[in-house]
């Protein structure tokens, strides 16, 4: 490789920091549960539910914080949050199953994403609030209800396909909710549902971390509240959604370097900065760059919480240019957002052992990188399937000297298989790690712990403990096991 080892340090605060420091716990942990291992910190949830609980106070507006559980199908998270005043969007029957295990009662729970008739139904018999994407949904939940002889349940009308009257804000399409021109047909099976179903507000999903496109559907949204407002109905809450992002890097100047020796790289400016010269997205047509950056912003100037503070100062260009947190301020409206991986920020990590240290044919006196394997899958550390690209943190043999470095290696997992990468990039190092040494990959809570775990060629998926500081050390006990009443184990 040429020039200077590009880092990708990952962006520890005190409780993780602290975590990837406690060295012999890190590697007593694997002596017992094996590699890999996962390990969430459930105290971290509800700081970070503090902190959009602060922008809520900062713009005086009610409403709900639901944890989106599909983010971490971890018991110890989700019952810490019980604990608190978050609600939890579930978007299956198990994750509804679940939520009600773990202390949610109906009120704090929203059921979202396609559901099948089990879900629709344990929804509507537990109370639950539901967001509903169409009038097929509701025309389901309406029959259902009335069949069954249930209470009228709540519902969410999620809304897609919003419009601006100024400059034009493109809108990515998506398969999740009414676009807002068929709005009329939408409150018309409301009012034929009145029966069974109580609009209770306006909601909406955007796979996007433009403000501008949020800020455009929030405003949407308040003009949909009006129209059921005109017709007799009583709203009273909007819906954001999630994706307020996460900033993963430690340095914005890293990112920067990175993503600007890739595109040399792709061009043939530098060697190949990842294994058979993948380009994430990049290519190079006769010395043109094509293509666009398949890649999570993993550096972000305003992230989580501070996302959400931003969205609500946008101005509402058809209502005046006011605040759109004094729009809702001046209506009563509750806010409810639905952050998964920012309200995961900072809550776990994910252990793999070194089992294997090569060089390749060419060496690595001769620019030739190191070969890793470790004790791993590609999907137990799921980060490039979610664009994710950070460094992971050597921790060392107790004894183990600094070794040599910085070096440059690729990481490989234990699957018998050419495509089980644990990283397609080549990852800098800042010592040769050996066989016994532990990686750390730190914020992996957000999606990348079991989100697409298998058990491929019988290889066990990762384990999943949980741990919490007690004085100067830290203790732990199996994910499962975790409860807010575990003796020093987060709130009592």
């Amino acid at each position: 490789m040429d020039g200077r080892p590009l880092f990708l340090e990952p962006r520890l605060e005190p409780r993780l920091r602290s975590l990837v420091a406690a060295t012999g716990t890190l590697h007593s942990l694997i002596d017992a549960l094996g590699s890999p291992l996962h390990m969430v910190v459930p105290d971290q949830i509800a700081e970070n539910l503090e902190r959009f609980r602060s922008v809520y106070r900062a713009h005086h507006l009610s409403g709900q914080v639901f944890y989106a559980h599909k983010a971490n199908r971890s018991s110890a998270l989700l019952r810490r949050l019980a604990a608190t005043d978050a609600g939890v969007d579930v978007a299956s029957l198990g994750e509804l199953q679940h939520a009600l295990g773990a202390g949610f009662s109906a009120d704090r729970i929203i059921a979202t994403g396609p559901k099948n008739p089990e879900f629709l139904w344990l929804a509507a018999r537990a109370g639950v609030t539901v967001g509903v994407d169409g009038v097929a949904e509701l025309d389901q939940l309406g029959a259902l209800v009335r069949k069954h002889a249930l209470a009228p349940v709540r519902v969410l009308l999620r809304l897609s396909g919003f419009e601006t009257s100024g400059v034009r804000v493109l809108s990515r399409r998506s398969r999740f909710g009414t676009p807002v021109r068929e709005l009329e047909a939408l409150l018309e099976a409301v009012e034929r549902h009145g029966d069974a179903v109580e609009a209770t507000g306006a909601a909406f999903h955007l796979d996007t971390t433009s403000v501008a496109e949020k800020a455009t559907a929030l405003e949407g949204c308040l003009a949909a509240l009006e129209a059921c407002r005109s017709r007799g109905l009583r709203p009273r809450a909007v819906d954001v959604g999630g994706g307020f992002g996460v900033s993963y890097l430690a340095e914005r100047e890293q990112w920067e370097a990175y993503t600007t020796a890739l595109t040399d790289a792709v061009l043939g400016r530098r060697p190949p900065l990842a294994w058979g010269g993948h380009g994430y997205g990049l290519r190079n047509e006769s010395g043109t760059l094509r293509g666009a950056l398949g890649l999570y912003p993993a550096h972000r100037p305003v992230a989580g919480a501070a996302y959400l503070d931003e969205l609500l100062a946008q101005p509402a260009a058809s209502l005046g240019g006011r605040p759109l947190a004094g729009l809702l301020l001046e209506h009563l409206y509750d806010l409810h957002t639905e952050p998964g991986r920012a309200l995961l920020d900072q809550c776990g990590l994910t252990l793999a052992k070194v089992l294997e240290v090569r060089e390749q044919e060419n060496g690595t006196e001769n620019g030739g990188e190191l070969l890793v394997r470790l004790a791993a899958k590609a999907d137990d550390i799921a980060l490039e399937d979610h664009g994710v690209l950070m460094d992971p943190v050597v921790v060392p043999r107790s004894g183990a000297g600094p070794g040599e470095g910085p070096v440059a290696v690729h990481l490989f997992g234990s699957l018998c298989l050419e495509t089980d990468l644990i990283t397609r990039r080549t990852v800098f190092l800042p010592r040769r790690p050996v066989p016994g040494d532990l990686l750390a990959f730190a914020n992996t809570a957000g999606y990348a712990m079991d989100f697409h775990a298998t058990r491929a060629q019988h290889q066990p998926a990762a384990r999943k403990v949980a741990a919490w500081q007690d004085g100067d050390g830290w203790r732990w006990c199996l994910d499962d096991q975790f409860w807010p009443i575990t003796p020093s184990g987060g709130a009592q």
